[in-house]
């Protein structure tokens, strides 16, 4: 017999209804600074950084950030899984409620649907790091804005966790850029491409 036990990278139990909080948080799941954009990013970025740790380091935090979007979808399941359609109405969630009942489905807050033109995949790794910087302090100010609101505990606590990660994520980028930095020959190292102008990356010791 296989044995499997699933469980969220910080626990998500929320004991009451309330769909106008999960159109909020909703946000972190398919709106522009949430972890389904953060994942795919990442995800895709590593494959063309010329450096295998901080490539590594995209894997790990692009993986980490699926499991943050699993705990976003936990959160929004949580809170609308006993939905009545009267309380749809009456807490504004009933425009989503018409399209999904229920079901999770990736948009922002305001309503706008999930769109990969919302992050980048440039193929340059200054470019790429400095995106994913800017992209780890939007999310974080996004979590900031949502536990202002929120005052469920439930609902506050695997938020807090979550903000939490985007500054150690934004700490490790910061590592990473100064090392993809440190392996340049010029000075001005922005007005190159180093996975394709190769001539100006230092070569490694024999």
């Amino acid at each position: 017999m296989w044995s499997y036990e699933k469980r969220l990278q910080f626990p998500v139990n929320i004991k009451e209804t309330c769909p106008k909080t999960a159109s909020l948080v909703i946000s972190q799941f398919g709106g522009p600074d949430g972890e389904l954009a953060a994942s795919m990013r990442y995800l895709s970025q590593r494959y063309t950084m010329p450096c295998k740790e901080v490539g590594g380091l995209l894997t790990d935090i692009g993986t980490e950030e699926l499991g943050h979007l699993e705990m976003i979808c936990s959160i929004i399941y949580q809170l609308t899984k006993n939905l009545s359609a009267e309380q749809a109405k009456t807490a504004g969630f009933d425009a989503y409620y018409i399209d999904h009942t229920t079901a999770l489905w990736p948009t922002a807050a305001a309503g706008v649907p999930f769109n990969a033109c919302e992050f980048q995949s440039k193929g340059d790794a200054i470019t790429d790091l400095i995106e994913d910087l800017a992209a780890e302090q939007k999310a974080r100010t996004t979590y900031d804005n949502l536990i202002r609101i929120i005052t469920d505990p439930d609902v506050r606590e695997p938020l807090k966790f979550l903000r939490a990660r985007e500054v150690v994520h934004f700490q490790r980028f910061g590592e990473a850029l100064e090392k993809i930095k440190s392996d340049l020959d010029a000075k001005n190292f922005y007005y190159f491409n180093p996975e394709f102008d190769k001539q100006f990356v230092k070569k490694p010791a024999q």
